[in-house]
């Protein structure tokens, strides 16, 4: 039984080596590619985000290909985040993940169910305004430049939470394609 992701981890490599933990029959190497999740401000249930480190070294080491991180709203989180990683040695991509604040209650939701800071300039503007339109416009202005950003730095790739946002998300993407 794993109780672990790195125990997940461990037997998915294991496997894509062709090794199974039952016997089965006509068995074959598989081929999957291995991402595990990262929480550039620290896992919630985490004492110390070095220890976070820890854990994710050892699913790297276990055989993970790539990260993708937990939302996250500072730019700044991420750049220490990987800086933090490579210093102890994980070279693997680290895919920034991205969450679009629309709406007024994001504000309180997303950092009491997601453990994340969201900026308070961000929080001022968004709660300066009446209108819902007007909301998801400086949310969208936020976070396409807070994309710009990430992306002129050299990032792997960009991974975005959705979560019922397609329309703007999709005008998001189509203002990065420059890119």
């Amino acid at each position: 039984v794993n109780n672990f992701s790195v125990d997940l981890v461990n037997q998915i490599s294991a496997m894509n080596e062709g090794k199974y933990q039952d016997e089965v029959l006509d068995s074959a190497k598989s081929d999957f590619c291995i991402g595990v999740g990262a929480y550039p401000e620290k896992h919630p249930q985490s004492p110390s985000l070095e220890k976070d480190i820890r854990y994710l070294k050892a699913k790297i080491d276990a055989g993970a290909d790539y990260i993708v991180t937990q939302m996250f709203f500072n730019n700044s989180d991420y750049f220490s985040f990987v800086e933090l990683c490579r210093l102890n040695d994980i070279s693997v991509p680290i895919i920034p993940g991205i969450k679009l604040i629309a709406k007024q209650n994001q504000l309180k939701s997303l950092p009491k169910h997601f453990s994340v800071n969201i900026p308070d300039d961000l929080v001022r503007e968004m709660e300066s305004v009446e209108s819902n339109i007007h909301k998801a416009e400086i949310g969208m202005e936020f976070t396409i430049k807070q994309c710009e950003e990430l992306m002129q730095a050299g990032v792997p790739a960009l991974h975005f939470y959705v979560m019922q946002d397609v329309k703007h998300i999709k005008q998001i993407v189509s203002t990065l394609k420059k890119y």
